[in-house]
């Protein structure tokens, strides 16, 4: 295992490279969404041993519903199975689960079975997994403005720290640590507002082909860097 003697304590993934996968095998998009869904469970549990606090993973995006409607249908079902399936093994491991996204936009019994996970798992403290889902990291910016106007909020009173209050998630720390892999080197609306001084790690390998030593490399990676949000020395979280 490489030096992880320093490790983020919120960790972003952006999941790129499932369909790339399943072209590159001769498969149908849809099985690479399914060992993509498989990478994330053992991802998530190496995290969790790694002692990395909160991770927040890009399921879904707002851009992601321009798909064909029956790989969107495939992966709203996969999502259905997630949320039935790993359920107790979320309570084993004490993980709190969060959607963040536009949720009502989803099929409603999506919507029920989501809320009922967050529920059951509210209040676990081992872990925070955060899962994008129909997430723009725009939108979620547009719709911060928006419940800052229906609350009367005027110019004046606005602050970096009454905007947070209005995001998906008031409580999410700031980003620490990005990985994105495929070899694709962009942010794509990841969570554009928590992401100010988040380190950047792109990694080539497409995600159902992802590993925990592959995650390894990124952290060790991160761990030599000296971040200095803006200063002229790391500041300590």
């Amino acid at each position: 295992m490489e030096n992880l003697s320093k490790v983020p304590f919120h960790l972003g993934i952006i999941m790129d490279g499932n369909r790339r996968w399943a072209r590159q095998h001769g498969l149908q998009a849809f099985l690479g969404h399914q060992n993509g869904y498989e990478t994330i469970k053992k991802i998530a549990e190496a995290c969790l041993d790694r002692g990395i606090k909160v991770l927040t993973v890009y399921t879904f995006s707002t851009e992601n519903n321009n798909r064909p409607p029956e790989e969107v249908s495939f992966l709203f079902d996969l999502l259905r199975r997630a949320v039935t399936e790993e359920a107790e093994e979320l309570e084993k491991l004490k993980v709190k689960v969060q959607f963040l996204g536009r949720l009502s936009e989803l099929p409603e019994d999506l919507q029920k079975g989501l809320q009922g996970l967050m529920a059951r798992t509210k209040d676990n403290t081992k872990g925070v997994l955060n899962v994008a889902l129909n997430y723009g990291g725009q939108f979620e910016i547009i719709d911060a403005v928006k419940k800052m106007m229906a609350d009367g909020k005027t110019p004046a009173e606005i602050t970096p720290e009454l905007f947070q209050n209005y995001l998906y998630d008031p409580a999410m720390p700031p980003l620490d640590l990005i990985i994105r892999t495929s070899g694709e080197q962009r942010l794509s609306g990841f969570f554009i507002w928590e992401a100010t001084y988040a380190e950047l790690y792109f990694s080539p390998k497409l995600w159902p082909d992802f590993t925990s030593e592959d995650l390894d490399l990124a952290l060790a990676d991160y761990a030599a860097r000296d971040r200095r949000f803006g200063g002229n020395s790391q500041t300590a979280r």
